[in-house]
């Protein structure tokens, strides 16, 4: 329940004057309860079976629960079966969770074999403390105060105990309706790579099992239309060893989808008043220093090189070297081209947009495929407006957005406002200008008719931001594109434009990312169709199949002619049999297969096969040629004959 906007254990004691609200399992509040006491289930069930190991954090996270521990052993399948097995006796026992508050001292004292949670508890109400101690440490402590929680037995004996700020639901009966352990993975403790590794164990739970099973075909078909094994299968990209982690490589095919990715969007930009900018991949590290980059971002910048130095023949150093960065943003360039002149009230709003490759030192263990990786490049646009053009640019953004997202197949969305947190020292700038972008944003966000979900301390250091949440065929939701406010920059960077009244003003700063990355976006896109892309993406368009090599040439002409509008088209000429091409480009996900025999040679005509076996017959040729070029033109996916119709 909740008490006074809190929420709290149902044992929780309360009174007349308290304002009790109930939560449900099925809401958001008590899906993550209940995966929370999964997370102790398991961690329990753990200790029962190896007693040594050691308790890390277990935090609820989407559709699941995690639980780290610190073990000599990795654990292996056989292991899982055991915990599962020993979870099922726990549940059936029917423990009660039970609340205590401690001081810090009592809570040493007791968690003493438990040096993780020793490390919380030192961290417990100063800085680093909660969310920020490591990902998922605010489910075990904050800024208030300690708490444990005891599993009491039917015999009013504590059985199991854990640091954990709660709440709980009232006992392990109620986990056992719909749960699953899912999979095993290292992590390194409080997330950093200098930190222990701990092995860490996955699982799920819902309210019934009929939800469970949903979640796991759900994830059947994840696992189907996973972007790194259709990018294997498919021949559109790698990750080769001799390069690096997270650097990739595209090959042919999945360079022309990225190739159409990138065309379209640059359309889109010039068209709604875009200007293209340019940057280079390094940087003095002062350009750092003067946006702010490095005193708040340098753990996720690849370290400097040190250049330019010059030494003279004795070996004494005549010129002191620079040190050099990657690039791990584009917005301080972007400024530099505002501040190389003079700027007027009237070019304003300016738009500098750039695809500009930038480089992340992400952690190893955070790395996945295309959609968290080291080098990538941005669509990155800032806008420079004046403080009273602020709204009416947001709102542009944001059309922009969602229609630019919508051309490229996606049309299901829902908005986040990620603010900033009271007395994180992470957020800088003027607290009142922080309370002006944040309910601008949100203005903003509730004129678009779209679910408007809060992200409180979501927020980047230099300001507010909205993030366009898109839903995709299976349902799963991708962070898109982001639209942020920053008046921080600014003033960093002195950036000025002349008003109508002569004098000096400081512009607003917009960031305004669409894809993320090209690299994540495409991965979303690959998933999102699972391959079978539409025509205008697909990197074969067009197969012609013979249904023997003497009609090969009727097909050639047809093939000749849509290539030379433009369309990715070719005939197969391999000696295999035609059913067996068929099979082939089907399971290589080409849209349109052309198939020609006697009587399509006749009739100076073609016939239509597709993805889903559906046929269109006998079609002349000027009318074929029609149809594609109109497919491709207006973006269709077309999997059947319906489709192209």
């Amino acid at each position: 329940m909740r008490v006074d906007g809190e929420l709290r254990d149902l044992a929780t004691t309360v009174h007349e004057t308290h304002s009790v609200e109930p939560v449900t399992v099925d809401s958001a509040d008590g899906l993550s309860i209940l995966r929370h006491s999964a997370a102790h289930v398991l961690a329990q069930a753990v200790q029962r079976i190896r007693p040594q190991a050691n308790l890390g954090i277990g935090p609820p996270v989407a559709d699941g629960f995690y639980y780290d521990f610190g073990v000599i052993d990795p654990f292996t399948p056989e292991d899982l079966k055991a915990i599962k097995k020993e979870m099922e006796r726990i549940i059936r026992e029917g423990q009660r969770f039970t609340r205590r508050v401690v001081s810090a001292d009592e809570a040493r004292a007791e968690l003493v074999d438990e040096p993780f949670k020793l490390e919380l508890i030192g961290l417990q109400g100063g800085p680093g403390s909660g969310a920020d101690a490591a990902e998922g440490a605010a489910a075990e402590i904050g800024a208030g105060e300690l708490t444990i929680y005891d599993n009491v037995d039917r015999d009013g004996v504590t059985v199991w105990k854990d640091l954990c700020r709660g709440p709980h639901v009232p006992t392990t009966r109620l986990v056992g309706n719909g749960w699953d352990l899912t999979r095993v993975a290292g992590a390194y403790w409080r997330g950093s790579e200098r930190n222990p590794q701990l092995q860490r164990i996955y699982g799920t739970a819902w309210p019934t099992k009929d939800e469970l099973r949903a979640y796991q075909q759900r994830i059947a078909e994840a696992a189907r239309r996973d972007h790194r094994k259709l990018g294997v299968e498919l021949d559109l990209f790698s990750f080769p060893d001799e390069i690096g982690p997270g650097l990739s490589v595209f090959h042919p095919k999945g360079g022309i989808i990225r190739y159409e990715i990138e065309r379209y969007m640059r359309e889109r930009l010039l068209a709604n008043g875009y200007d293209v900018v340019n940057s280079p991949h390094i940087t003095k590290g002062d350009l750092f220093i003067t946006s702010g980059h490095l005193q708040w971002y340098a753990e996720g910048m690849y370290p400097p090189m040190q250049l330019d130095e010059l030494v003279d023949a004795e070996g004494n150093v005549t010129r002191q070297g620079q040190e050099y960065y990657l690039k791990p943003m584009n917005c301080p360039f972007h400024n530099l081209i505002f501040r190389s002149r003079g700027r007027s009230y009237r070019e304003l709003p300016l738009r500098l947009s750039e695809f500009g490759s930038v480089y992340r030192y992400e952690k190893s263990g955070t790395l996945s495929g295309l959609t968290r990786v080291r080098g990538m490049t941005q669509d990155d646009t800032h806008i420079y407006v004046t403080a009273d053009q602020v709204k009416d640019e947001l709102t542009h953004s944001l059309d922009f957005v969602l229609q630019t997202l919508r051309d490229y197949g996606l049309n299901d969305f829902y908005l986040e406002l990620s603010t900033k947190e009271e007395g994180n020292p992470k957020f800088i700038g003027d607290d009142g200008l922080w309370a002006e972008a944040t309910q601008t944003l949100r203005e903003v966000a509730e004129a678009s008719g779209l679910e408007l979900v809060p992200d409180p301390g979501g927020a980047a250091f230099y300001g507010p931001k909205i993030s366009v949440q898109a839903r995709d065929a299976i349902g799963r939701t991708w962070q898109m594109s982001t639209i942020q406010l920053d008046f921080n920059q600014p003033e960093r960077f002195e950036l000025e434009y002349t008003g109508p009244d002569g004098e000096k003003h400081r512009p607003v700063m917009i960031h305004r990312a669409l894809f993320g990355s090209i690299e994540r976006f495409f991965a979303i896109l690959l998933e999102h169709y699972a391959g079978a892309f539409p025509v205008w993406l697909s990197p074969v368009q067009v197969v012609g199949i013979p249904v023997a090599e003497e009609y090969a040439a009727h097909l050639s002409g047809i093939i000749s002619e849509l290539r030379a509008g433009g369309v990715r088209a070719e005939v197969d000429h391999a000696d295999d049999r035609m059913q067996k091409k068929i099979r082939t480009h089907t399971t290589h996900k080409v849209p349109i297969m052309l198939i020609a025999g006697e009587q399509d040679r006749a009739a100076d005509a073609v016939s239509f096969r597709f993805r889903d076996g559906t046929q269109l017959n006998g079609v002349p040729r000027d009318e074929a040629v029609a149809l594609i070029r109109r497919a491709i033109d207006e973006r269709r996916l077309v999997d059947t004959a319906e489709d192209l119709a």
